[in-house]
């Protein structure tokens, strides 16, 4: 026996990967009907393994099965943005305020050389290099935080808000004001002030919401 032996990663761990990809690129757009039979030949697998693909992406809230009607990617209403907004604040909030109790000079110098990515990508007006180092800079906080239970729930929540299909980013002087409030949260943490780096958090994030709600409420205006 080998008992000792690490199996490889799962089948359907590595086509829910996939599939997750393609939601994320809106390859597979909110409200698609998702073809079981034609992602197994295309992927060569049966369908066995694929549905269990799909079932751990439900639990993530990326596609909603249907009795006797299949599987769709899930749509999210502004309704889901308010109210997933609203406790990513919260969960955020409280990162913050962790990682300004718990933070190390290590830990502080790390946070400031992921924000002068930021300040690079701003400045190059560089959306996608922006997005990537915001991503990272809120990763940062969360590692400093040390907390995983508050990574998990924030991790699944960004994990859907990324169905939306509007990008807060592209909003005239969204990135400039971002990066103030980048600046404002990294003060505060840096400052070791827990109240004013969760005060800044939620600022941020309910900022962001906002951004959207203005890109929904243009797109619906124009329709």
């Amino acid at each position: 026996m080998n008992a000792g032996r690490i199996a490889p990663l799962a089948l359907y761990q590595e086509v829910a990967e996939r599939l997750r990809q393609r939601i994320f690129s809106h390859e597979l757009p909110p409200g698609t009907w998702v073809d079981e039979q034609a992602l197994a030949t295309q992927y060569g697998i049966s369908r066995t393994p694929l549905r269990e693909a799909l079932k751990v992406l439900a639990a993530e809230g990326l596609v909603t099965l249907k009795p006797r009607r299949g599987c769709y990617v899930t749509e999210i209403s502004e309704r889901d943005l308010d109210e997933i907004f609203t406790v990513m604040a919260l969960l955020e909030g409280q990162c913050a305020a962790d990682t300004a109790r718990k933070a190390s000079d290590a830990d502080l110098a790390r946070l400031q050389s992921v924000h002068e990515e930021l300040e690079r990508a701003a400045t190059s007006k560089d959306i996608d290099g922006y997005f990537e180092a915001n991503q990272a800079f809120h990763q940062e906080i969360q590692l400093i935080a040390d907390n995983r239970w508050l990574t998990q729930a924030i991790t699944d929540l960004r994990k859907v808000i990324k169905l939306s299909r509007h990008h807060s980013l592209f909003i005239e002087g969204r990135l400039e004001q971002s990066l103030a409030e980048h600046r404002t949260i990294l003060e505060a943490i840096s400052s070791r002030d827990a109240v004013r780096s969760e005060g800044t958090m939620r600022e941020h994030i309910a900022s962001g919401r906002k951004a959207l709600a203005k890109i929904a409420a243009r797109k619906e205006a124009a329709a």
